[in-house]
């Protein structure tokens, strides 16, 4: 009767200790492979986000660009006078204004001033040519008022932007813009009487924008994207894209049947995976988004999909599920054994054991567990305890990441200063503040002179290094509670704050430009560089972050231009 009773009972705790080792033990594994997918998700809706804020920021950089140009006073001069002296060496300024922008950035190809008379003849135009810069003139300027670019661009008002469609460029010419995709954007330009005189016009390279979006993200990344109808842009598949060029239509919403919520604006974003939705996601972890393109004439938009393979997405799962296998097997065989002969001894430490899996499996807290027994029980205790520790580091890790993933979204990963997007943050929050103390501030624009020169010829690598110093240079010459950011390139940000004095402001900026100015010792190379520096104030050079940077941006362009003309000791402009 004791022995039936003993069996019964060493049967029952052999059955419920496999039975709650084995349900663990999936759990765990099941809700780290959920785990680890959700946060892939995570990730690529952020990569998917911030790919959409690059290409917003080139269209916006590109329009900015646009409005600078179009109010240089030989733009006003061209369009009023056709002819003369006067208008012929005004658009020779203008080709030297365009051939620096051009220049500056690599990634517009064209840069062009149209007039809306003469069937949109071209009056100043200048291109990019195997990155070289190139003026086009006389007989070679070519008539654009049949371009839907050129008549919807004389019909907005003055200082409006148009944007156009992204489409591979069909123009007759030589230059690099000929038969890739891109898209461009313009600005009306009104003559002196009011009437349209013309529009100035910037072609962006998309090819290139998006080989540099490709080259920024992981390898086993694919990167999809579509306009506002779902024509792909981009597809691991070349011959995918740009249908609506070739006579054909290759759709995303035909490719991913969930993404037709987004073009139908019900929905911003889209995450979906092999895991919870195997028929639409087989194999794979996938995210998209929706975000407005363009601040002109058009409700435009673009939709952004990033896709990574599920078996990579979980590929952190699988050593844990080999574990927790051989951990259910482990005790399984002890349970049995133990049960038989020592089934009341194994009651005390099996619910140990359990309790401390039923609070891991929802808190995550590691319970004591009888670790120091030399019998199974504390192989078993071991081995249980190995399994929280790997979970726990593993989740820490995890943990990690989302916060350098955050650390990086905010700081420049070259210098460590903050980037424009923490800069903007700290100068809204500075807006703000102000506005209700009535506290007065400063926005420093920083361009290094001559970095150019260094790049070219001494590398990349020892341009970073310059950075980097520059960089510590200006931290150490501001106050600890003042803000410097890397704009991008060669380009700082400066937040001051307090009030400032004429003569207080002039000394710092004398301070600053000297410091950078201080030659710099590279792998035994002596290398200088000058800066131009640019501010504004607030409130009186205006009462939003865009006015403040813009105000000291034009502010830095108006220094190296007087410095450009020979004037080197001047002092920084407002």
């Amino acid at each position: 009767m004791r022995s039936g009773l003993l069996l019964k009972l060493a049967l029952l705790l052999a059955i419920f200790g496999i039975l709650s080792s084995g349900i663990t033990g999936y759990y765990a594994y099941t809700a780290n492979r959920a785990m680890l997918v959700s946060a892939t998700q995570s990730d690529l809706l952020t990569a998917a986000r911030a790919v959409n804020r690059r290409m917003v920021q080139w269209e916006d950089e590109a329009a900015d660009d646009a409005l600078l140009l179009s109010r240089l006073v030989q733009v006003q001069v061209v369009i009023n006078q056709r002819n003369g002296s006067e208008a012929r060496r005004a658009r020779d300024e203008l080709a030297q204004a365009f051939s620096a922008m051009l220049a500056l950035h690599p990634e517009y190809l064209q840069v062009r001033l149209i007039g809306a008379a003469d069937n949109g003849l071209e009056l100043v135009r200048v291109d990019s040519r195997s990155g070289l810069t190139e003026r086009v003139d006389g007989g070679d300027l070519q008539e654009k008022g049949h371009f839907p670019y050129v008549f919807e661009t004389l019909a907005l008002p003055a200082g409006q932007i148009y944007q156009s469609s992204i489409e591979v460029n069909h123009e007759r010419s030589s230059h690099d813009a000929e038969g890739r995709p891109g898209l461009m954007v313009a600005t009306p330009l009104p003559r002196s009487d009011g009437q349209p005189g013309g529009l100035l016009v910037i072609n962006l390279d998309l090819e290139r924008l998006l080989g540099q979006l490709r080259s920024d993200l992981p390898k086993d990344y694919q990167l999809y994207l579509a306009n506002r109808w779902g024509d792909f842009l981009v597809h691991p598949d070349p011959a995918q894209t740009f249908g609506f060029d070739k006579g054909r239509r290759v759709l995303m919403q035909d490719s991913f049947a969930a993404t037709k919520a987004l073009f139908e604006r019900k929905q911003n974003q889209l995450a979906l995976s092999g895991l919870d939705d195997p028929q639409q996601a087989a194999g794979q972890v996938m995210a998209f988004v929706r975000h407005p393109l363009g601040r002109g004439n058009r409700d435009d938009f673009i939709v952004t999909g990033l896709v990574q393979p599920l078996d990579t997405a979980v590929a952190g799962a699988a050593p844990l599920g080999q574990r927790i296998i051989h951990m259910v097997l482990a005790f399984s065989v002890i349970a049995i054994m133990l049960a038989v002969v020592f089934a009341r001894a194994m009651l005390r430490p099996i619910n140990t054991l359990a309790q401390a899996a039923s609070s891991f499996s929802t808190t995550q807290l590691q319970q004591a567990l009888p670790v120091e027994r030399n019998d199974e029980i504390g192989v078993l205790a071991r081995n249980f305890d190995r399994m929280q520790r790997q979970i726990n580091s593993h989740m820490a890790s995890l943990y990690d990441n989302q916060r350098e993933l955050s650390y990086l979204a905010h700081h420049d990963s070259l210098t460590g200063l903050a980037n424009r997007a923490l800069f903007f943050q700290q100068l809204e929050k500075m807006l703000a503040l102000s506005q209700r103390s009535g506290a007065q501030f400063a926005v420093l624009f920083v361009d290094l002179d001559h970095f150019k020169q260094i790049n070219d010829q001494h590398g990349h690598a020892i341009g970073d290094q310059v950075l980097q110093i520059v960089a510590r240079r200006l931290l150490h010459a501001v106050r600890g509670n003042d803000m410097v950011a890397r704009m991008g390139g060669d380009e700082y940000l400066i937040l001051l704050q307090g009030s400032f004095t004429t003569d207080g402001l002039s000394e710092l900026l004398t301070k600053l430009s000297l410091s950078i100015g201080e030659p710099i010792l590279i792998e035994g190379k002596k290398l200088e560089v000058g800066a131009s520096i640019g501010y504004s104030l607030y409130p009186r050079d205006g009462t939003t972050a865009e006015q403040l940077v813009n105000q000291a941006d034009h502010a830095m362009y108006h220094v190296k231009a007087i410095q450009r003309d020979g004037h080197t000791r001047q002092l920084p402009y407002n």
